[in-house]
């Protein structure tokens, strides 16, 4: 292709630059699409450029247009491409398009003079005769070459002499997170310079765009990209703009400018890569008329113990750089192995040979130095036993796993690279596919790699999918060993297993898939539906899953704008002006003929894999999206008929944001959510609340008592302490805030964070805020206080009511309640604060102190005040005759307290506690004073006055 291109120009690479650049100065002044002056642009050309005119023969393109608008991932993409023919004869002109594999056509249109032809998306027919080849044979394809994840859409036309065509190319799809970032890619490469060459990319994302980057062109040939090594800068001309949750990006090289980036037209890849504002909660639900998008991708777990065996192909093939690349790939890979991890590689060809046999080795120093000598010495030799070495590398993971008391929630995988097809042992590619199945028996997923041009591709896809992994190719000319590299960053931190998430089956319908037996560290889980009940007010979801030692389930109900059944107008991608359409619809049918193709690919039932066939080009006619099944026709729109236009519209903050629903962090409507989570909660009253207020609760005596704790903001009080017996210890530390006007304090404090430790029968504790709930059990996790959640280990619960409370459940015989006290618009004297309430004390000893802990076990008696100072014990039934008694007193270990009689609230005000007041500070209530409850820091577990420990 290089040198044809040379041929045409008239040029060499090397002696062709001052006429090139030339040229290119001055059509970057003169070139224009308005060919009714073509013949005094002619007049005008220097004679270089004169001279390399005469010699060019193709059609010149006067315009390449790319515009995109990313609405909540999901992208349209419209090409717009102008060419000229100058020249005294029609000649040929070829529009050359790569897209991305994934990406779907949905529209073409190209206008001759005054005929326009516009595609139109019909049901492939099953090819019986050499006629209806020949009929299939012309028409425009995306498929005439793919290379590396693209696909190229090529259509050729006569152009008259003296006129021009004009092409508009249409294609979507839904961008995949990998490694934390979204990447829409379009391919600049118009195989000429071109006088006006503009790119323009529109994004909206309601959760807020983060992370927003544009790096230098990327050309896989590596030539021509007119890059600096180590160059991280965006392509010369471009602009970046965005606020929180739009942004804007445009490419418009000048004619000089393309020449420096290359000369022969093929700039390369242009590139957008960002992420959107996430948490770990159920996710970002988006819901538009009758249609939802569920996007999952949690952050802040830590990460799951791995077993992986490392399949490699070393087979005469592989001599060279693919070998060279390979071993440092892995030498990295090994590396970044954690010390959780265990691991074992196998080496093969005509020979399957394995590093350490019958067993996965651990993680250490040692393990990691001998495998990279057994890679360092790796040879290639012989041909490719590709199901030999799948039977051994799945028999040793199978092996290990029975035979060892691995992590109930561990993931085991195997990774699995070769550059050719099986030339050794079974070659038939249906017995590897059934072999393999067998051998894995859904038990752990199958990565592939394929390294160049001689790979069987189906092979490998269809081995991935069957056995719950992925796929990746890679060109034999390309930096391999990043590559490698970059595919184990994706799946090298499992975070989460089991992940199946979960809708009312009685409100939607069609929901694509919703079990997921793995998350990776910076990929995205999406699920899209339909809602059967439009009515309703909200969508209930669940998420279960597992995380190393611990169970997790998140919960929400989303509210449903009832006007998001109405039409959204100015959607980009919908040119054909159907308002019933919309992009969530459009993300959903993507979707769901994604998973029809792929089913059908890993179906060996032939009247199932018709029926999943007929589904997939059903959908596809309906959403006028050209795959596998259906296939672009051209026809005359009539000989007067308007030139196409490019039906475009940028996205905008009228109209859209106001009717699309991204209710990440939204609160449900009141009644739906917070009445359901209370009555499920155990009300006690022995508690610390507001300033802080603290309320102990004696049942038998049927009393409460009640007092103040003045502290000091910072201070750290003990609440509860049983490290010694039955090792908890809950601490809670205040925070400052003014006193209201008239007030007789000079400050008030509330408790900002609650801390729970526990070190049995394992080490753990929470620490939690009114914002978040972190839980450490040796792994960190991190909970939103904003979304409903579960998550529960082998001795502790935690379940979080979204803006509510925070239920923690340690051996099902302690249950703490803490209640979130959030301000939407404080007052100078209040601040966002915690409560904390003792639901159930069984499990704590007799021997459990602080501040509440000291009173669980031990009864205080109420004495009578008589006439003549003497005091006698008052009975349970005369309680209530003392109300009238302004003092009276307490009988608590020996000491007597006086005290007066109040009410207060607790419980967010909900319910009237009569008490028994101690005043300051409970002197003479509590062991010694309030001093003596100060912990040095939030995690100190003394038990005993003036003792420090540390959980």
């Amino acid at each position: 292709m290089i040198l044809w291109l040379c041929l045409c120009w008239g040029f060499s690479p090397s002696a062709g630059q001052p006429d090139s650049e030339l040229m290119a100065r001055y059509l970057e002044e003169q070139l224009l699409a308005d060919y009714s002056i073509v013949e005094q642009v002619a007049r005008r050309v220097p004679r270089q450029a004169k001279f390399l005119q005469r010699l060019e023969t193709r059609p010149r393109m006067s315009e390449f247009h790319v515009r995109s608008t990313i609405i909540s991932r999901y992208a349209f993409t419209t090409v717009s491409c102008t060419m000229v023919n100058s020249g005294s004869e029609a000649r040929e002109a070829v529009f050359e398009m790569q897209i991305p594999a994934a990406a779907f056509i949905s529209n073409f249109t190209m206008s001759i003079g005054n005929k326009t032809y516009y595609g139109e998306v019909t049901g492939k027919e099953k090819k019986n005769s050499t006629d209806d080849k020949e009929r299939h044979k012309k028409p425009p394809s995306p498929t005439e070459g793919r290379e590396n994840g693209y696909e190229t859409f090529k259509a050729s036309v006569f152009i008259p002499r003296k006129m021009q065509a004009r092409f508009i190319l249409h294609y979507e799809e839904l961008l995949q997170r990998r490694l934390g970032k979204y990447e829409y890619t379009v391919s600049i490469r118009p195989q000429q310079l071109v006088g006006r060459l503009r790119v323009e990319v529109n994004i909206l994302e309601n959760s807020g765009i983060v992370s927003l980057e544009v790096p230098p062109l990327r050309n896989s040939k590596k030539k021509g990209n007119g890059k600096a090594e180590g160059d991280v800068s965006p392509p010369p001309s471009t602009v970046i703009g965005h606020t929180k949750t739009l942004a804007k990006v445009t490419f418009n090289p000048s004619v000089v400018e393309q020449t420096k980036i290359a000369r022969n037209g093929i700039l390369g890849d242009f590139i957008i890569r960002y992420d959107v504002s996430r948490e770990l909660s159920v996710g970002d639900v988006q819901i538009l008329n009758g249609y939802f998008v569920h996007y999952f991708a949690p952050t802040d777990l830590p990460p799951l113990p791995k077993n992986v065996v490392f399949v490699l192909d070393s087979s005469a093939s592989m001599v060279g750089t693919k070998l060279k690349q390979t071993k440092e790939a892995l030498f990295t890979i090994l590396q970044d192995l954690r010390p959780e991890d265990h691991f074992n590689i196998i080496g093969f060809s005509n020979r399957i040979k394995v590093w350490q046999q019958d067993r996965l080795v651990p993680v250490t120093p040692n393990n990691i130095r001998d495998a990279k000598k057994y890679i360092h010495n790796m040879s290639p030799t012989g041909g490719t036993n590709i199901n030999g070495a799948l039977q051994t590398g799945a028999k040793l993971l199978n092996d290990y796993i029975a035979q060892n008391d691995i992590d109930a929630r561990s993931v085991s995988l195997i990774i699995f690279l070769t550059d050719g097809r099986p030339t050794v042992g079974e070659t038939q590619s249906s017995r590897i596919l059934s072999n393999t199945k067998d051998a894995i028996r859904d038990k752990f997923c199958l990565f592939t790699i394929g390294i160049g041009n001689d790979v069987d591709h189906k092979l490998l896809e269809r081995m991935a999918l069957e056995n719950c992994g992925m796929t990746r190719l890679f060109q034999e000319d390309e930096d391999a060993a990043s590559h490698l590299k970059g595919f184990y960053d994706e799946i090298g931190t499992p975070l989460l297993s089991d992940i199946r998430v979960d809708y009312p089956e009685d409100d939607v319908e069609q929901v694509t898939q919703n079990f997921f037996p793995n998350y990776f560290n910076g990929s995205e889980i999406i699920i899209a539906g339909k809602l059967i009940n439009r009515t309703s007010d909200k969508l209930h979801v669940e998420v279960t899953a597992s995380n190393s030692k611990k169970y997790i389930l998140l919960k929400t109900d989303v509210a449903v704008d009832l006007l998001s059944r109405n039409d959204i107008r100015g959607v980009p991608g919908l040119e054909d002006g159907k308002g019933d359409n919309n992009y969530i619809e459009r993300a959903w049918s993507y979707l769901t003929i994604k998973e029809l193709l792929n089913s059908r690919l890993k179906s060996d039932d032939i009247q199932e894999k018709d029926e999943l066939m007929e589904k997939a080009k059903s959908m596809a006619l309906a959403y006028n999206f050209v795959t596998p099944f259906t296939v672009l026709k051209m026809k005359e729109a009539g000989l007067h008929s308007e030139p196409p236009q490019e039906e475009f519209i940028s996205p905008s903050t009228d109209g859209i944001g106001e009717k699309v629903q991204s209710l990440q962090g939204h609160r449900a409507p009141p009644g739906i959510r917070r009445g359901q989570d209370k009555q499920r909660i155990k009300i006690s009253k022995t508690s610390a609340d507001g300033d802080p207020h603290f309320v102990i609760d004696f049942p038998s005596s049927k009393f409460s008592v009640c007092f103040n704790i003045d502290g000091e903001p910072g201070d750290i009080l003990r609440l509860v302490s049983d490290h010694k017996e039955s090792g908890v210890t809950v601490n809670g530390q205040l925070i400052g805030a003014p006193a209201p006007p008239n007030g007789h304090k000079k400050h008030r404090t509330y408790f900002s964070t609650i801390t729970i430790l526990s070190n049995k029968p394992e080490r753990s504790y929470l620490e939690i805020t009114p914002k978040r709930v972190i839980l450490d059990d040796g792994e960190r996790l991190v909970l939103s206080c904003g979304r409903s959640a579960v998550v529960r280990s082998r001795s502790l619960e935690v379940s979080i009511s979204a803006y509510s409370n925070i239920t923690v459940t340690i051996r099902d015989s302690i249950s703490f309640v803490i209640l979130i006290h959030h301000y939407k618009k404080p007052a100078p004297h209040q601040r966002n604060h915690l409560g904390f309430y003792i639901s159930n004390s069984k499990g704590l000893s007799s021997d459990s102190h602080g501040l509440l802990g000291q009173f669980l076990n031990h009864e205080v008696k109420l004495l009578q005040e008589s006439l003549n100072t003497s005091r006698r014990e008052v009975g349970q039934n005369q309680t209530e005759a003392l109300k009238a008694n302004p003092t009276n007193t307490l009988k608590v270990k020996e000491r007597l307290v006086p005290v007066v009689w109040k009410q207060r609230r607790i419980y967010n005000g909900q319910q009237e506690v009569d008490c028994w007041f101690a005043k300051n500070n409970a002197d003479k209530l509590i062991d010694g004073s309030y001093k003596d409850y100060l912990a040095s820091h939030p995690f100190d577990t003394g038990t005993s006055f003036g003792t420090v420990n540390s959980l």
